[in-house]
């Protein structure tokens, strides 16, 4: 959730303004380390020819 979706949450507003947007930045790096781990792992399905499976395998 991005601050301009608080903008009608003072105390978050100013939270953000003292210490950052940590939940941003907690996304921002789980994203960048879900694409590191899909590059260093294979996900290929073994028997079916090397396909890369189709279905998001993320944790929701």
């Amino acid at each position: 959730m991005s601050a301009t979706v608080w903008s009608d949450a003072p105390i978050y507003e100013r939270l953000i303004r003292e210490r950052g947007d940590v939940a941003a930045d907690a996304r921002k790096t789980a994203e960048a380390t879900w694409r590191e781990v899909g590059r260093a792992m294979d996900f290929r399905l073994p028997g079916i020819g090397g396909h890369i499976a189709t279905h998001d395998v993320r944790p929701r």
